[in-house]
């Protein structure tokens, strides 16, 4: 808490209505109790800008800026501005302030978005001196950034030969946006999702592709992306919003001093006017790439209707919408649920489905089948508003960007976003409705949905030919653009390519941007105090925290005496076991009663590598769910009834699940390609690497498919009970518990009872290779009952393996790992400080400057691999070279004292990233990480020299000093597909 003992909600009550601050007038103060905020709502007196503070004793502080950028085309000028105003600014003129920023701030966020009707550059960091340094940069970025010439080219689109220094080479299209589009419309969902909004929303701004369709991407051209900054980024368009426990009348004082005292009124005019409604219906059809991975190639069309409804800036309106649409959409009680999944139409909803509020006039989607229950049931309106509930007392660590995404929209519109914060009036303004009007929500449907004519129909189907036909075309704007080209136009854009080629091979001076020093970072860590004990022979730890009135449960099983066969079915058992059904309760009553009494239940496997030997490790699934305290006794009572009486006997209901677990993990693909190359490519290392590839990597989306594929998924079913008995059983069991003081005992009591509930699965099960569990207590000195088995693999010998998967991309994601040390290993800090030293000073530029891919990068990870990757790549094998590269930089000591701060920096700002009270002290519970060891890792970190940096790049990763796996996800590859020494999936 802050000096003078009065909080920062307390301190924001005494401002009041009228008064100046800075250039700023207060507008209204409110007490938001229910969020523990104060709102401070405030307007710029010479520019209008408008101005939101919520003060909470949050230290993780927030800022953010947000325009209203309403685009008339598909150019994607908002999308690039956004990606060139972050290319330098007047006061901070080196390339790429913000990436540069990364190491030299301690932030716990740091990004910007473009939605399709408003840009936003938030921020966030638990130092107030750097919250000083960040709102420098930003402020600087977004209202006075250079705009030069290079950095559209690079960011936006250009003509450049296909090796820039080759003039002979053909020309082709290049820019990051460009090149991230191309990715984005090669994803179906997002496709489909763009079109459905375009369609449903024809008239103004919602027409168009705000990100960039990347065949009109190349028609925007410098002037008008300068033109549209000076018109759309000025303060008398702007929104700003501060949020945590630091003062408000010095951030007022910097934006004033350093922003807006610069600025006259303006009137920006990019207010979106309402959609005309339409008086019937409407019918559309688009095409899409197929996706080899669905679960079933035969429905892989989409077929969705939307709903244009009210204005998101009636915010009472709006929440009876957003609960309308969760109530017809959420779990397999709502009606769309019951029409549609079930008798196995889709596989899934489509991801754009339900409510959408994001456009000034919010939509409602549905996969199309039946609209006729218009029942809704009580229960199931107590369900959601006490999931609402829930929301509002679990604290995340990014609280405060949650609440800069929550108003962001209906903000950006002028409506109120104090009113949209005040939730728990919303819910009794509801319920009075309800009273006076039993059939309020049923007259909403009637208006909204059965009587509402502007609606769209859409369906998507595959066309074989789809990726053929986006290549021609872009080929076909090539050319265009190539013919109008004169002699003179392409010499200029071979040495426009070498130029950019030069300053991205530029050494940058940073200097000029302000820094945080090594000596900011606190030294020690804050001690989080636990209390070991036991409940009918189970160890449990408890841990004390501020949790709001919530109760966080975790349960960690081991699954050693699993047979071999079974273990490719744990991730699917984790998925199903807490929604089959379980003692009296079928699947609807008990994902009803979760809704109604948990804030959510999940089960999930868990491979926790040793800190002190990479053959060594832990593997089990961890049981999670938390309740307000009034419900403990039901939340047990939900686990117990899972424990002695899951149900296995509903194969339809299985099936339903199977279809929406592979149909995610076939999308989930495209987004997370570099996290499938990289547990590919650590596969053959480490005994924990090669589980975790059946677990979550491509063996397991592939299994999944072929289960999807499954005509009868009877012998499926029967494998549940078995998995069940060796899992659930509480012999290999610990638990642990995070509330507050005054509930713990009565949180002991529940779990006392919860165990002695369950006694009945309690087996001696020999493990399935006895010779390899060691007994480790989690906390040597706590004197615990508490102790891990571990397994050891004495046979496993890692090897080297390079794995290409051809996928239906236009892009790649590339991975290299090596085998290196161990998180206790006196090495392992220095190697977290090479992977990010590495990642900004040398594979950044190499592998996303140069290389056009959308990330890329270096990391060290706790299973004691280093691993290299990168994101959406236009590039394969040249990017394993720029990998090697990066180690030789390093090994050749081609870096100053100045990167190593900054990477160290950089690793602090993780290693410190705020832990919300629900999840203090589960690093210990988990994978015995005691504060002692924390610290010594602290230590480490605090003394790494260069000649340990050089050291560990030469012995570990030097040509054939370790052990290394390769894998690429991409599309087809006609040299891989020759060379012997890949393996082709």
């Amino acid at each position: 808490m802050n000096e003078g003992g009065s909080s920062a909600v307390e301190r924001a009550l005494q401002y009041t209505a009228g008064q100046k601050l800075h250039g700023f007038t207060v507008k209204e103060v409110t007490a938001v109790p229910d969020l523990f905020l104060t709102a401070v709502k405030l307007s710029h007196d010479a520019t209008g800008a408008q101005y939101l503070h919520a003060a909470r004793d949050d230290s993780n502080n927030l800022f953010s800026v947000q325009f209203r950028t309403t685009p008339m085309d598909s150019t994607g000028v908002p999308h690039i501005l956004e990606h060139t105003v972050l290319c330098g600014s007047q006061r901070f003129p080196c390339r790429d302030p913000f990436f540069k920023m990364l190491n030299r701030s301690l932030s716990t966020f740091m990004n910007a978005f473009t939605a399709s009707d408003y840009t936003m550059y938030p921020f966030s960091t638990q130092n107030a001196k750097d919250f000083q340094n960040l709102l420098s940069v930003y402020l600087d970025a977004v209202f006075f950034p250079c705009l030069r010439e290079l950095d559209f080219w690079q960011e936006g689109w250009r003509l450049e030969h296909e090796t820039p220094t080759d003039p002979s080479s053909r020309l082709v299209f290049k820019g990051v946006v460009f090149n991230e589009m191309k990715g984005v419309f090669s994803d179906n969902e997002r496709l489909y999702a763009q079109h459905l909004q375009n369609k449903l929303l024809p008239d103004h701004t919602y027409s168009v592709v705000s990100g960039g369709e990347p065949l009109a991407i190349p028609d925007l051209t410098w002037e008008q992306l300068k033109h549209f900054h000076a018109t759309h980024y000025h303060p008398s368009n702007a929104r700003f919003f501060t949020y945590g426990d630091l003062p408000l009348e010095q951030h007022l004082q910097q934006i004033e001093e350093e922003a807006l005292s610069k600025f006259e009124r303006t009137d920006p005019n990019t207010a979106v006017p309402p959609q005309t409604h339409w008086d019937k219906p409407r019918v559309d059809h688009v095409t899409c790439r197929p996706d080899a991975l669905a679960p079933d190639p035969i429905k892989q069309n989409t077929l969705c209707m939307s709903y244009l409804l009210g204005d998101i800036t009636d915010t009472f309106e709006a929440f009876i919408l957003s609960l309308l649409s969760s109530l017809m959409i959420s779990g397999p009680n709502s009606p769309f649920y019951k029409a549609l999944i079930e008798p196995e139409i889709g596989s899934d909803f489509s991801s754009s489905v339900g409510f959408d509020g994001s456009t000034r006039q919010a939509s409602f989607t549905i996969g199309l089948q039946g609209m006729a229950e218009d029942d809704t049931e009580t229960e199931q309106i107590e369900a959601l508003l006490h999931k609402i509930e829930i929301q509002m007392k679990h604290q995340s660590t990014s609280f405060g960007l949650a609440l800069a995404s929550y108003i962001a929209s209906c903000w950006n519109h002028d409506g109120d976003p104090v009113q949209l914060l005040k939730i728990s009036e919303n819910v009794s303004r509801f319920r009075q409705c309800l009273k006076e009007n039993p059939r309020y929500l049923q007259d909403k449907i009637q208006h909204y949905f059965k009587d509402n004519a502007h609606r769209l129909t859409l369906t998507m189907s595959p066309d074989e030919r789809f990726l053929e036909k986006q290549a021609e075309a872009e080929e076909q704007k090539l050319q265009q653009k190539i013919q109008n080209l004169s002699d003179a136009d392409h010499k200029d854009i071979y040495e426009k390519g070498l130029q950019l080629l030069a300053a991205q091979s530029m050494t940058q001076d940073a200097s000029c941007l302000p820094a945080l020093k090594v000596s900011d970072i606190e030294p020690i860590i804050p001690y989080t105090p636990v209390q070991p004990g036991t409940a009918g022979g189970v160890p449990v730890q408890y841990c004390e925290q501020p949790t709001n009135g919530m109760v966080y449960f975790r349960a960690m099983c081991n699954l050693n005496s699993l047979p071999e066969d079974l273990k490719i079915y744990v991730p699917l058992f984790c998925s199903v076991i807490t929604k089959l059904g379980c003692g009296e309760l079928d699947y609807r009553q008990q994902a009803q009663r979760i809704e109604l009494k948990t804030g959510g239940m999940s089960v999930s496997p868990q491979i926790i590598p040793d800190t002190a030997d990479l053959d060594l490790y832990e593997q089990g699934i961890i049981l999670s769910s938390s309740c307000l305290e009034r419900n403990l006794p039901d939340m047990f009572q939900l686990w117990s009834d899972i424990f002695n009486s899951p149900r296995f006997d509903d194969e339809q209901r299985l099936r339903v699940l199977v279809m929406m677990s592979a149909q995610e993990l076939s999308n989930g693909i495209s987004y997370s390609g570099h996290m499938y190359a990289m547990t590919r490519a650590a596969r053959t290392l480490t005994p924990t690497a090669d589980l975790q590839e059946a677990f979550s990597g491509m063996d397991q989306v592939r299994f999944m498919k072929r289960i999807a594929e499954m005509t009868d998924l009877t012998s499926v079913l029967r494998k549940l009970p078995r998995i069940k008995r060796h899992l659930l059983n509480p012999e290999n069991m610990r638990c642990a518990v995070n509330a507050t003081p005054q509930k713990m005992s009565e949180a002991a009591g529940e779990v006392e009872r919860f165990i002695g509930n369950i006694a009945a699965n309690r087996k001696e099960r020999k493990p399935v290779r006895p010779t390899v569990v060691e007994v480790r207590p989690l906390d040597p000195q706590a004197g615990s009952s508490a102790s891990r088995k571990l397994i050891s693999e004495p046979h496993f010998k890692p090897c080297q393996m390079k794995t290409y998967f051809q996928l239906p991309f236009n892009v790649n994601f590339v991975s290299e790992c090596v085998r290196a040390v161990p998180f206790t290993h006196t090495d392992y800090a220095s190697l977290c400080i090479l992977a990010r030293m590495m990642t900004a000073k040398f594979l950044h530029g190499e592998i996303r400057e140069k290389g056009g891919a959308y990330g890329g990068g270096a990391r060290m990870g706790g299973g004691g691999l280093f691993s290299f990757y990168s994101y959406r790549d236009p590039n394969s094998t040249q990017t394993l070279s720029a990998f090697r590269g990066g180690v030789e930089w390093a090994r050749a000591g081609k870096f100053t004292q100045q990167d190593i701060d900054e990477a160290k920096l950089s690793v602090f700002s993780a290693v410190d990233a705020p832990v919300a009270p629900s999840d203090k002290g589960l690093g210990r519970f988990l994978n015995g990480i005691t504060d002692e060891m924390k610290q010594r890792y602290r230590e480490r970190l605090f003394a790494v020299t260069d000649k340990n940096l050089i050291d560990v790049a030469g012995r570990y990763l030097g040509v054939g000093q370790q052990t290394c796996g390769v894998a690429i996800l991409g599309p087809e590859n006609e040299s891989i597909r020759k060379d012997p020494s890949w393996v082709v999936k």
